[in-house]
């Protein structure tokens, strides 16, 4: 079913979460090494003006730059970018985050779903979808996309997660490589670095 990580070389990594997320994400985040060195997309579902404290949350746990994106900037290697409130998160051809005020889809802006499904198309099998814990469906669409486009896609093992709806939204669909508990997705994540 799937090819060795020494086979395929990947240009990115893009995060999904909601309830819960932030404690998953300070964890993940501070096992990444130093020398980590794909961008990281991360859209969690938050509150209007909740942006702010989640970057500072985050930072503090992460030996990688953590910002908030922002309209047209290009995405750099080793970044973790995470999507402002209120706004979707999506990747463009020419390796820049785009944000818009769409409707919302799966009820959230910014929407897991529209994240992953521009990421896949623009990174095909070279993407690693993630969807950690969380109380809604928002991903499991994005997952089957990051899938068609030979993406490689992992989720957080529900019983291991705060909330589990979330990761077994994305499991019930047929379209998950692999199954992690928290702890072992950081390592995964810096081995597929080093390709």
């Amino acid at each position: 079913m799937k090819d060795s990580v020494a086979e395929r070389k990947y240009q990115a990594v893009v995060l999904g979460t909601s309830a819960g997320g932030i404690n998953a994400l300070a964890f993940l985040f501070s096992q990444l090494g130093e020398d980590f060195s794909l961008p990281v997309l991360v859209t969690k579902h938050i509150g209007l003006n909740d942006d702010r404290g989640m970057l500072r949350v985050l930072s503090r746990q992460s030996t990688l730059p953590v910002k908030v994106a922002k309209d047209k900037h290009r995405i750099q290697p080793g970044t973790i970018y995470l999507a402002p409130a209120g706004y979707h998160m999506l990747v463009e051809e020419n390796d820049t985050v785009s944000l818009n005020l769409e409707a919302p889809v799966a009820h959230s802006r910014p929407s897991i779903d529209v994240l992953f499904q521009s990421a896949a198309s623009v990174y095909g099998p070279s993407l690693v979808a993630v969807i950690l814990t969380g109380a809604n469906r928002d991903g499991a669409d994005g997952i089957r996309t990051v899938k068609a486009f030979g993406g490689t896609t992992i989720a957080q093992c529900p019983r291991s997660a705060e909330m589990g709806v979330m990761p077994k939204a994305s499991l019930d669909t047929g379209c998950i490589d692999y199954l992690m508990t928290l702890e072992e997705i950081p390592a995964y994540l810096d081995g597929i670095s080093c390709v």
